[in-house]
């Protein structure tokens, strides 16, 4: 509980310096309540990963490796899917501290998911008509996706609003029923697909549920029907017609991206190999999972509340404790790996240390990419970014075709695809910030 109130009461302290100290003041309470806030969103994600690895693992010893194979491209769909729900028009919620123009940004992204969201369920129907997908299938898919664009959705608004308390209960939350309705659902469904889709799908319904609650006296006020009119959606739209153009693309090349380690597994001639890589990309995404967890709330709350020169400042000066971060992080961890191979030896994991130091590298660049990813699209050059993330993809793509093969050379050079992205978001974060990001001018009335 009293973990719960120093959470809570860091939402009003950055509003409280930002009302009575000087810029430079400002920038330094904002450290001290983030850095609190920042341990207590980060203790949430450990929480929530113990409370998730109960159930995970006798999952896994009651269902065959397909099923979980099967899973994981159903949940790999919906999360890129649920990217484009919204258009990308939640990322403006961050441009100014206005609470006027955050409902115009809500209702325009809240539309859009709904327009969105009615036209993949005529896309499922379809499917399921012609017999391309079970029904049973489709549906799930469909309630896993509307669940998981409204918690991009209230997450979105949470952080903009400073809410680090509802932002970090969410993941205990999932953590507590999804796996608890897998073992449930096995029961009388078998150890099926259709088991762990019905548990992830019931998950995120419980998750978008909770959210809505936390959030509901928020949302009363943002989707107050006097405030809903054609205009103003039209007048919106035109007004940030930039997110889904640019902004949109850059997130989808991003997750891409993001899956470049996998594009070289069926290149892998030797097994072992490949089941080293694999298992080093599961221990390597909790840390990069969690640096994006508690970052990107803090980072993109705390620009909010700043503009001008005072935003590009305070960008600076954050992404330099970014760098640091990630760096101890993931140096850190592939020396330990490299260390604690000795360990395995004689058995089949020896050698798995430079293999985690060598995808560490990957990671660690994508782990600061996530709150650069955010920081940039506030940037007046959004489609810089756009292409830093289509050049990425494509040399990875590059890479992995002319090695040809599997190895440690192949992972080192991928690694250095995503430093290199990551130095070019950092460029995009340290320049070109301003008070109307990408922004078209507001028609005339």
């Amino acid at each position: 509980m009293a973990a719960q109130l120093t959470l809570d009461g860091t939402a009003f302290r950055p509003r409280l310096a930002s009302a009575l100290a000087e810029p430079s003041q400002r920038l330094a309470a904002a450290g001290k309540t983030g850095f609190g806030a920042g341990l207590m969103l980060g203790l949430r994600f450990l929480q929530a990963r113990f409370l998730s690895v109960w159930g995970l693992l006798l999952a896994a010893a009651l269902c065959p490796a397909q099923v979980f194979a099967d899973f994981a491209i159903f949940s790999t769909l919906a999360n890129f899917v649920a990217i484009a729900a919204l258009l990308r028009f939640e990322a403006v919620f961050f441009q100014s501290n206005d609470r006027r123009r955050l409902g115009q940004a809500f209702r325009l992204a809240l539309a859009t998911g709904a327009v969105f969201l009615c036209g993949m369920t005529l896309a499922v129907l379809f499917a399921a008509a012609e017999g391309w997908v079970l029904r049973g299938f489709g549906a799930l898919f469909m309630i896993s996706l509307a669940s998981r664009a409204v918690i991009r959705l209230l997450v979105a608004e949470a952080t903009a609003e400073g809410d680090f308390a509802t932002v970090g209960n969410i993941n205990i939350v999932q953590a507590l029923v999804q796996p608890g309705m897998m073992i449930l659902l096995i029961w009388p469904l078998g150890a099926t697909s259709l088991a762990l889709f019905a548990a992830d799908a019931f998950g995120h319904a419980v998750s978008a549920c909770y959210l809505i609650w936390r959030r509901r006296h928020a949302l009363i006020r943002l989707v107050n029907p006097p405030y809903w009119s054609r205009r103003e959606l039209r007048a919106s739209a035109a007004r940030w017609r930039t997110a889904p153009r640019i902004l949109l693309p850059s997130a989808l090349l991003s997750f891409g991206f993001m899956a470049a380690p996998l594009l070289a597994l069926p290149l892998a001639g030797d097994p072992i190999l490949a089941a080293h890589v694999a298992l080093a990309m599961r221990l390597l995404e909790m840390p990069t999972q969690m640096f994006a967890t508690v970052s990107v709330p803090l980072v993109m709350n705390t620009l909010r509340g700043q503009a001008g020169p005072d935003r590009q400042q305070a960008t600076r000066i954050i992404t330099l404790r970014l760098i640091v971060v990630a760096a101890a992080l993931f140096a850190g961890i592939g020396l330990f790996a490299v260390a604690a191979d000795a360990v395995l030896d004689g058995t089949q994991w020896q050698g798995i240390g430079p293999v985690v130091a060598a995808l560490a590298l990957f990671y660690g660049g994508s782990a600061l990419v996530m709150p650069l990813h955010e920081v940039a699209t506030l940037s007046r050059y959004p489609h810089l970014q756009l292409v830093a993330n289509a050049v990425a993809l494509l040399a990875a793509g590059v890479v992995i075709l002319w090695f040809g093969k599997l190895s440690i050379v192949l992972l080192l050079a991928i690694g250095i695809i995503s430093v290199a992205r990551m130095a070019a978001h950092v460029q995009f974060a340290w320049t070109g910030l301003g008070d109307e990001p990408f922004a078209a001018p507001a028609p005339t009335r």
